[in-house]
């Protein structure tokens, strides 16, 4: 059992690679249905501003440290963690580690020949790799009828993971709705990763992503893209530092009562 902690009150799992695919593997064990989010600052700030965004992510059995951002916030409020645990990399990381236990993947969003692509690129890289399916939805709000067939053609793929590309807070909002509906062990939020591993989008070099700098790559290549979202990473920050000087004014330490 790990702890969540508190982060501007959204409930962050600040753990590692490792511990993300044992509990997924004890899920598929058990049978049960999941979801996972990853969070950076952005998806916080949106989880403040957008109460269904912020039900969706508090709806998530995981929540994962993405963004850089995510472990300043820890380091200041002297959490113990285990570093970021990224979208991109964990789609690599479980494809390879599924392959053992024959995971079957189907990918859910990105634009149209997106999921497509990454299934095979996926599929040269993790030979053996068990592609259930692919779909690309429209960018418009689905008719109950169309909703309805998609989760039959997916559930008719008998998918292990269903990876979704919608995008925050499209994919939370979508995972969170369809619990129960999608027959997978785990749904999991991923954004841009379809992008990075289609091929569609450079992922920022390794040396970059060390550093955490991804966010800087990303705003210099798209500036018109990504300069909103990087708006709130100082806001984020002017917050946490708030959250800081409560939890060390108020009479007792809180952090601790978010226990799994």
């Amino acid at each position: 059992m790990h702890q969540k902690r508190d982060i501007l009150k959204v409930q962050v799992d600040l753990i590692c690679y490792e511990l993300v695919m044992d509990t997924i593997n004890c899920w598929k064990s058990n049978q049960e249905r999941h979801y996972v989010t990853l969070t950076n600052p952005h998806s916080v700030m949106l989880c403040l501003r957008d109460p269904q965004m912020r039900r969706a992510t508090a709806g998530a059995d995981i929540t994962l440290p993405d963004g850089v951002g995510i472990i300043v916030a820890a380091h200041l409020l002297r959490y113990a963690h285990n570093g970021r645990v990224t979208g991109p990399t964990l789609m690599l990381k479980l494809c390879d580690w599924g392959r053992r236990k024959s995971y079957r993947h189907f990918f859910y969003g990105g634009t149209e020949g997106i999921a497509e692509q990454l299934a095979e690129k996926l599929s040269l890289m993790y030979p053996g790799l068990e592609i259930a399916g692919t779909y690309c939805p429209p960018f418009r709000p689905l008719s109950a009828e169309e909703d309805c067939a998609i989760i039959e053609q997916i559930n008719s793929t008998c998918p292990d993971l269903v990876w979704v590309g919608l995008g925050a807070p499209k994919q939370e909002k979508w995972m969170a709705d369809h619990l129960g509906k999608i027959e997978a062990t785990a749904m999991i939020g991923v954004g841009a990763a379809f992008d990075f591993h289609s091929g569609n989008a450079n992922w920022a070099p390794a040396w970059i992503r060390g550093f955490g700098l991804e966010w800087a790559y990303r705003l210099i290549r798209e500036p018109k893209r990504m300069w909103r979202r990087n708006i709130d990473s100082p806001i984020f920050l002017s917050r946490v530092l708030y959250q800081l000087l409560r939890m060390r004014t108020a009479p007792h330490d809180t952090s601790e009562q978010f226990h799994r």
